[in-house]
């Protein structure tokens, strides 16, 4: 098994426990309402889990069919995975802090501070190409790997 796949099944399983888990603190949360939900980013944070969860068991079948170097599959790997995990960890940060219900309203916030008005765009710049740009990657080196 390739480093690449490696590293893709690891974030796989992180990613699919932080869905489970976060999906106890949602449930916590249901049960406590009155109108039985849990704030938004309780909410995104155990969806997005799950959903990156099977986004990365998809890069690490690219992976294992891509005929690019072992250090391009990483990097791209890497790249995507790294911004999963980002995104991730905002919605449980805004979960835990309960300041908003939408991160790209202006002015952006994060608990009682206000964030300068470009990094939220910088960021979302970063993982788009981050993100699109590793799964292209991998999906175009298992592409030319399936298809030769």
């Amino acid at each position: 098994m390739s480093l690449a796949e490696k590293i893709c099944l690891s974030a796989a399983f992180l990613f699919f426990m932080t869905g489970l888990l976060t999906g106890i603190w949602k449930y916590r949360h249901m049960a406590q309402s009155e109108d039985a939900t849990a704030p938004a980013y309780v909410d995104i944070a155990h969806r997005s889990s799950l959903l990156y969860s099977f986004a990365a068991l998809l890069l690490a079948a690219f992976s294992a069919h891509s005929v690019l170097s072992e250090w391009i599959n990483v990097a791209a790997a890497v790249s995507a995975l790294a911004f999963f995990a980002f995104a991730i960890s905002t919605y449980v940060l805004h979960g835990l802090l309960q300041d908003t219900d939408n991160q790209l309203r202006r002015p952006h916030r994060l608990g009682q501070r206000l964030l300068p008005p470009w990094i939220t765009g910088f960021f979302m710049v970063l993982l788009i190409v981050a993100e699109v740009g590793g799964t292209l990657v991998l999906g175009a080196g298992a592409m030319m790997g399936i298809w030769q």
